[in-house]
């Protein structure tokens, strides 16, 4: 067992292998079996996992990654800058990506009508009594979908030059870092208020 849990991809893979039984178990008992409903489960599921790991991410840069580096010495940044922030930033690109996808395919899979109302922010056909839910689920829909252009428009094309995957001078450098570093405090602003409304529309009205 320690062996098996000492490599990152037998564990990952082996966990994706459980959760797929119990997906499959969830299929067999469900009511409808495997049908529309199912699918938008399993779709919610891949929004979940993916959108723990972009989030999650996101608090680590700002949480640990860019309070803590002014204190690094000077010897030691090459191995977060060369090697850490690389492949945090490889993963957190792409579960962004994968979150919003698995989101909007969430959406459609309740029906054109929900998704329409959902990105008017309620206004599909006039905001009448009983769209206000809408209105708060857009601005949680429209929040993550600013959140990831930012990350594919602005943090990502910065964090190339700040971290040498792309080479510039030492000042566009310096300012590459500091925009990227904006552009994150930014989706850090955005993270909670988003949270908010996902979660608090699937309890009270989902």
């Amino acid at each position: 067992m320690g062996k098996l849990l000492s490599n990152f991809r037998t564990t990952f893979l082996l966990s994706i292998v459980l959760a797929g039984v119990m997906i499959l178990s969830f299929g067999r008992i469900a009511p409808g079996g495997f049908d529309t409903s199912f699918w938008q489960a399993v779709l919610r599921w891949v929004h979940v996992v993916a959108g723990i790991l972009w989030i999650g991410l996101l608090y680590y840069f700002n949480f640990v990654q860019i309070r803590v580096m002014p204190s690094i010495p000077a010897e030691l940044k090459p191995a977060v800058s060369k090697h850490i922030a690389p492949e945090a930033l490889f993963w957190f690109r792409w579960s962004a990506l994968v979150t919003v996808l698995a989101g909007l395919g969430i959406m459609l899979a309740r029906g054109h009508a929900y998704a329409a109302e959902v990105l008017s922010l309620g206004f599909a056909g006039g905001l009448v009594d009983g769209d206000q839910p809408f209105t708060l689920m857009g601005i949680g829909t429209w929040l993550a979908i600013i959140m990831f252009l930012n990350v594919w428009g602005i943090i990502w094309p910065n964090q190339k030059r700040a971290l040498g995957i792309v080479a510039v001078d030492d000042d566009a450098k310096a300012k590459a870092a500091r925009v990227a570093m904006l552009g994150s405090r930014t989706n850090l602003l955005l993270s909670l208020p988003m949270l908010t409304s996902m979660a608090m529309y699937q309890t009270l009205f989902s």
